[in-house]
């Protein structure tokens, strides 16, 4: 072999590695070498394509490396790669230029997803919380409903069965049938609501198709929320001794074990009860507060305190933006998923993080990503939103795509971050015996964002 020869095919070898130094090194010894091929008739672009090679790809073309050349088989590095499924590098070669990474983020939803904890089956009725008659009315009324919650943990029947008045089922919805939340009369909870440490939230009205109904509020069923400090085990079994009830633990997997419309009136009780247990005492001056406008403000009792005058989100439920976000390789064809030591063994599922103050959401998704994983991130795709009552946070689905592939996990973070292929995704979705990782529970909003990435059903 000459030695052209043989430099011809080093540059080829280092090509189809992918090392960009030996091939820069190369090149600057003999300019021809580009562009030339070997025996198979295959030049080192073609190899680049062949191997995924993306950053090998980019130093030939910026070098103006030929993209129309063919092999043997009458490919080009376009078809070779398209063939090996490197859409990604198909694309900079279509191009000629770096590829629009954001064609890599699936088209959104047509229609809102109902996720769980976010079905609606009341009317607010925002306006009326204020009006302290029509809510007294409402308190006293029969026909309301009172959800029942000791230390933010929900009161729960098992089972499809129906009490003695006290409480019944709600209706099911498309999620478990077995634990029903229990809705109480009001003459179960008066000695509750007698009670001051008793906290207490008007959730709203059933809806209704009645229009002059749905207008006025009157004659429809109000609910409520009540937490207690005090276990009422005891007063619920003298009232309706032996009904199956219990208090179901308030957070995961607990919660996931109701209906979706059970979720879905949980997720505002609970988020504005856990609101209250933190905010018995003004953040501002450290005085008492009242509860006033149906559960939905906290009002400082001391005269004069800053937080009378304006608003303040001291004195309103606060929610917690966090962000969840499924990121993308560049390839389009794998996705970084990352595992906590909570999880249970085996289980991947989407990075995540808290928005902190005065930062944009895309800003966001890639300061948690880098922090968790090292990844660089690039476009970012809003998708969906999920109410998750633990305590109170709203969680913020997106797609993004990498902009780099080397993991560094932050281990007092995450325990493991990797990339998985669509089809291993597909393989955990169907529970797959070839599954290398579960996945997280269909609850989870992280559950759709890997969904509806794989296309396996577009419609969250």
């Amino acid at each position: 072999m000459s030695a052209r020869d043989e430099l011809l095919q080093r540059f080829l070898d280092a090509a189809s590695r992918g090392d960009v130094e030996m091939v820069l090194a190369l090149m600057s010894q003999s300019g021809e070498l580009m562009d030339r091929s070997g025996e198979q008739g295959w030049t080192a672009l073609m190899l680049a394509a062949r191997n995924g090679h993306i950053h090998v790809a980019k130093v030939l073309l910026s070098h103006g490396c030929s993209t129309s050349g063919t092999n043997r088989s009458g490919q080009t590095a376009a078809d070779v790669a398209q063939f090996w499924g490197h859409r990604h590098i198909a694309r900079l070669l279509a191009s000629g230029h770096h590829p629009d990474l954001r064609q890599l983020l699936p088209s959104g939803a047509a229609d809102e997803p109902d996720t769980y904890f976010n079905r609606e089956i009341l009317d607010r009725k925002s306006d009326r919380r204020s009006d302290s008659d029509w809510l007294s009315a409402k308190l006293a009324s029969p026909e309301s409903v009172f959800l029942l919650f000791h230390q933010l943990n929900p009161l729960v029947r098992a089972g499809a069965g129906e009490g003695s008045g006290v409480g019944e089922g709600s209706g099911a919805g498309e999620g478990s049938a077995d634990t029903r939340l229990c809705r109480l009369r009001a003459p179960a909870v008066q000695p509750l609501l007698k009670d001051t440490h008793t906290t207490l939230v008007f959730l709203g009205v059933e809806k209704r198709e009645n229009r002059e109904n749905r207008e006025t509020g009157d004659g429809m069923q109000a609910w409520f929320a009540l937490d207690t400090e005090d276990d009422p085990t005891e007063l619920l079994e003298a009232e309706d001794p032996g009904s199956g009830r219990f208090f179901l633990p308030g957070a995961m997997p607990g919660l996931l074990r109701l209906s979706d419309d059970d979720a879905g009136v949980v997720a505002q009780a609970r988020s504005v009860l856990a609101w209250h247990s933190r905010y018995r005492f003004c953040p501002t001056c450290g005085s008492s507060t009242k509860a006033e406008e149906g559960g939905y403000k906290r009002t400082c009792l001391r005269a004069g305190c800053r937080s009378l005058q304006g608003v303040h989100n001291t004195c309103y439920p606060r929610v917690d933006p966090v962000v969840i976000m499924l990121v993308l390789h560049p390839d389009g064809n794998q996705c970084l998923l990352g595992r906590k030591k909570i999880f249970p063994p085996g289980m991947f599922s989407c990075l995540a993080g808290f928005v902190e103050p005065g930062e944009a959401l895309e800003a966001a998704v890639r300061r948690e990503v880098m922090e968790e994983s090292g990844v660089q991130v690039g476009p970012v795709q809003y998708l969906s939103s999920q109410a998750w009552p633990m305590p109170s946070c709203l969680m913020i689905g997106c797609h993004c795509v990498a902009l780099t592939t080397d993991i560094t996990a932050d281990e007092s973070e995450i325990e493991e971050a990797r990339w998985f292929t669509r089809q291993q995704v597909i393989d955990a979705l169907v529970k797959d015996k070839r599954a290398v990782f579960s996945m997280p529970p269909r609850q989870a909003i992280a559950h759709l964002l890997l969904k509806h990435w794989t296309g396996f059903n577009a419609n969250l």
